[in-house]
């Protein structure tokens, strides 16, 4: 049997594999999935990928099935049930931020139409394929998420730096990381 040649990072378990077999660097158009994860990055701060997936659940049940409408009315006392939670990461920061993030993405959704267009802007409008041999040679920022991470912190948001906003842009398919040998990288690179 021929097994399939995939990225290294996602051979640690099951969940893993099918996220970056089935989700991650397929350009995203949907505002709920771009907000969705917006949350999940800033919540992975500081911590592994791989703890924040196995709480994606968790994250979703918490957070209004990431419906931003919804999550900018939380209240303080909504946001302290969430917190105990132990299927979320309980970071009070990360909480407040991710309401305060909900109000701002409505506003951007009222100013550009929808979210979508505002961050598929910072690409051009169509998702950078790079052509990267092995891991080490994957970036943590590009000139791209430095602008758009400096955009989104004028725009008042949380928790979302240039590294987070990079893993953002991977994940949502503006850029294409997977390595060449990948078999996804193929796969993705046909998508727009």
């Amino acid at each position: 049997m021929n097994e399939k040649i995939r990225c290294s990072w996602c051979l640690g378990f099951d969940q893993y594999i099918r996220y970056h077999d089935e989700e991650w660097g397929v350009p995203v158009h949907d505002d709920r999935i771009h907000f969705e994860f917006l949350i999940l990055e800033g919540a992975q701060a500081g911590l592994s990928w791989s703890m924040i997936l196995k709480k994606r659940e968790g994250y979703r049940k918490a957070f209004a099935d990431f419906d931003p409408a919804k999550v900018a009315r939380f209240t303080e006392a909504r946001l302290e049930k969430i917190l105990l939670d132990p299927g979320i990461v309980r970071n009070r920061l990360k909480g407040y931020a991710a309401i305060n993030n909900a109000k701002q993405f409505l506003k951007i959704q009222k100013e550009f139409g929808s979210f979508d267009r505002y961050i598929w802007q910072f690409v051009g409008g169509k998702p950078i394929v790079n052509n990267r041999k092995s891991l080490k040679e994957v970036v943590a920022t590009t000139p791209e998420s430095d602008e758009l991470s400096k955009d989104l912190i004028k725009r008042g948001f949380k928790f979302v730096g240039s590294t987070v906003i990079y893993a953002h842009m991977q994940a949502c398919g503006l850029v294409n990381d997977h390595v060449a040998d990948c078999f996804r990288f193929k796969e993705t690179k046909k998508l727009k």
